[in-house]
């Protein structure tokens, strides 16, 4: 099953990075109020980022740790395919 690193953009303009096996749905489970408390205080959500596949979670995640820790000019680098 492959995983996925993603970043979504909140309704004021805040980025939320995570994993998951699918991304649309988990977007979708965002805006329903699910997930996280920041998707439920930030929420709707648009999707504006979804990596390569990875092909398991412990790869995902170690993605998502090091994304998470940037800027927001290096996440945008990535979203914008400058970076990677």
């Amino acid at each position: 099953m492959n995983w996925f690193l993603y970043i979504a953009k909140s309704k004021a303009g805040y980025y939320y990075t995570g994993i998951t096996n699918d991304v649309e749905k988990r977007i979708e489970a965002h805006n329903k109020g699910d997930g996280s408390q920041m998707a439920r205080e930030q929420g709707p959500f648009t999707l504006i980022y979804k990596s390569v596949p990875y092909k398991n979670k412990s790869e995902a995640r170690k993605r998502e740790i090091q994304v998470k820790k940037w800027s927001r000019s290096k996440k945008e680098k990535l979203i914008n395919k400058e970076w990677q």
